[in-house]
């Protein structure tokens, strides 16, 4: 069995559980996507299975290299490409569909995406730095202060926290309950929030 599927996030909404709770969720467009390769232990080192994303529109331009790559496995190319984990003996090969009924409700996933771009931000938001005090004539407000000695070590450390990019890298959030599975629109309620922005893609991998 395959055990993920890419997928795009849509947005955030609420369900309401069977006590009237309020469960906020992430919708996604998780899939159909479809098997372009199948990596075996024998060939590769490992199991795993190389999965394209199907969307509305297709992939119109892709370098050859990709073109014959996809046209050994009898599909048109994607625009997304990504690995999953399989069963140890599965037996899927190129051209079969991942659809989203592979999950079921309550069960954990891991959700991989990439993080909102913040762009260049300072130590205050990019890592909670508290600040100085705001009294006039402090001089001294949003600065991240000292960061080293002056005769010994006479260098900053590796890892200090600085200003610098903010967002835009992977995040991985894992154990996120699925809520609901929306097999007819191939839709995959998650409780809580995913990385990314809206219509931005991720990998939904099995906790288990």
């Amino acid at each position: 069995m395959v055990k993920g599927i890419l997928g795009k996030k849509i947005g955030m909404t609420q369900l309401f559980d069977e006590n009237g709770r309020v469960i906020p969720v992430t919708v996604v467009q998780a899939g159909p996507c479809v098997v372009v390769q199948r990596k075996t232990a024998e060939t590769d080192g490992y199991e795993a299975a190389q999965i394209g994303l199907v969307e509305e529109r297709p992939r119109r331009h892709a370098p050859k290299p990709i073109q014959g790559h996809f046209a050994k496995a009898g599909i048109p190319p994607t625009r997304l490409l990504a690995e999953v984990p399989v069963d140890e003996g599965d037996e899927a090969k190129p051209g079969d569909a991942v659809l989203v009924d592979i999950f079921q409700p309550d069960e954990s996933v891991h959700v991989i995406g990439k993080s909102k771009g913040r762009g260049f931000q300072g130590v205050i938001k990019r890592h909670g730095f508290g600040g100085g005090r705001a009294t006039h004539g402090s001089m001294f407000h949003r600065a991240p202060g000292s960061i080293g000695q002056a005769a010994y070590p006479s260098r900053v450390f590796p890892g200090t926290r600085l200003p610098g990019q903010m967002g835009n890298k992977r995040v991985t959030i894992k154990n996120v309950r699925v809520v609901k599975v929306d097999p007819e629109r191939n839709l995959l309620f998650l409780k809580g929030g995913v990385p990314g922005a809206r219509n931005s893609y991720i990998r939904i991998i099995k906790a288990s």
